[in-house]
């Protein structure tokens, strides 16, 4: 009786799940295409361009005499963990995603070929060119016009976009399959994907849920599962070096904010009386009340906030990592400087691996304390003591 309660549950879980990843997957994906680049850096393309162009020409001329230009790696590091309107396949061949732009003068979609990775400008209802993966209006001249710039709104299919579509489209596809499996076979040793699956989602249950929410657990497993499984999904796919794989998204903080504001929404609509009775009618003397509510309001915001950063630093420094580790044999230009990088290079990634599933351990388990602090009931002192 009991293995066939855990069979219900987990059946139950993972298709209420799947409602809450297709929400999480449309709340990110408003976000997900925001450059990783500030308005300031853009505000002074337009006239770094201009300066550099003379530069740049002499400097080419320069490079030319020395038989090869300078390897660029903090450039080409960001080139890799920053989004893009362009997935790079190999060489000089990328998929062209499309680009879809909202102005004053109405709705507009085209490839992102047409930008030819940001050398050409494309005619459309304004002169658009993309600079560091922001979509500009430019005049005739090339040069930015920030006024007209502030009306366009990218909805475009980024490369951070893209995959988040894969993501869900494979959770999608594994949950599906896996409570296909439970209604048809029911009770039984689980096979096939269910084997694997099924483990996974008792050791959120027993050791997340459970020890964080007591007997409310059921309640919240399937945003802990979802928020679980999508974090852990998008992380291994960003450490494949190829397509589908090598986007950065939880290393880009609009979407470690998405995640933290959905864990902010669940835990302040599901607190009770004792959860804001502690913030705003604290255990302490009358007399501290001015400086202990204030401080117990900003720790409703500094738990999502350490969320946010905790996900999206962790990730973001992992790929730099391996990144600045790849980099070393192109900078120092020594096949012995790439032999005794190389294992390290394989070594970190292995770790990336772990760091990935840890990540979304983390994540998840602090949602769930988070969620479980909200939703506690008084002990009996506590009770009585209000």
């Amino acid at each position: 009786m009991t293995y066939l309660n855990n069979l219900k549950s987990i059946n139950y879980t993972i298709k209420t799940a799947l409602l809450t990843i297709v929400f999480s997957v449309v709340s990110v994906i408003s976000f997900a295409n925001q450059p990783l680049v500030s308005e300031h850096t853009d505000s002074t393309v337009a006239s770094a361009e201009n300066e550099h162009a003379t530069a740049a020409h002499a400097e080419g001329t320069h490079e030319e005499n020395h038989g090869e230009e300078k390897f660029d790696a903090n450039k080409t590091i960001m080139e890799h963990i920053a989004d893009a309107h362009d997935w790079h396949l190999f060489g000089h061949t990328s998929i062209h995603l499309p680009v879809i732009i909202y102005t004053d003068k109405g709705l507009e979609t085209f490839s992102s070929g047409k930008f030819n990775h940001g050398h050409d400008a494309f005619k459309g209802n304004y002169t658009y060119k993309l600079v560091h993966e922001k979509i500009k209006v430019v005049n005739e001249a090339g040069e930015i016009d920030e006024e007209a710039s502030k009306k366009v709104l990218d909805f475009s299919i980024t490369k951070n976009v893209a995959t988040l579509f894969i993501a869900v489209i494979g959770l999608l596809l594994i949950f599906l399959t896996v409570a296909k499996g439970y209604s048809k076979r029911g009770i039984g040793a689980p096979k096939g994907l269910q084997s694997w699956i099924e483990p996974i989602i008792i050791f959120v249950r027993d050791d997340i849920a459970k020890p964080n929410l007591g007997d409310k657990y059921q309640k919240f497993m399937p945003y802990l599962l979802t928020v679980f499984f999508f974090i852990w999904f998008i992380n291994v796919i960003g450490l494949i070096p190829f397509f589908p794989g090598g986007a950065n998204v939880t290393g880009n903080i609009a979407v470690t904010l998405v995640l933290a504001v959905i864990t902010f929404l669940i835990t302040n609509f599901n607190g009770n009386k004792n959860y804001w009775g502690h913030i705003f009618t604290p255990h302490v003397p009358l007399w501290l009340y001015p400086l202990m509510i204030p401080v117990e309001i900003i720790g409703i915001f500094t738990k999502p906030f350490a969320l946010m950063i905790r996900l999206f630093a962790n990730i973001t420094a992992g790929h730099i990592l391996v990144l600045s580790l790849v980099c070393l044999a192109f900078i120092f230009k020594s096949y012995a400087v790439g032999a005794v990088a190389t294992p390290l290079i394989v070594f970190i990634s292995a770790i990336e691996l772990l760091v990935a599933f840890i990540q979304a351990f983390i994540f998840t388990i602090l949602s769930a304390l988070f969620i479980g602090m909200a939703v506690q009931e008084p002990e009996h002192g506590e009770e009585a003591h209000h």
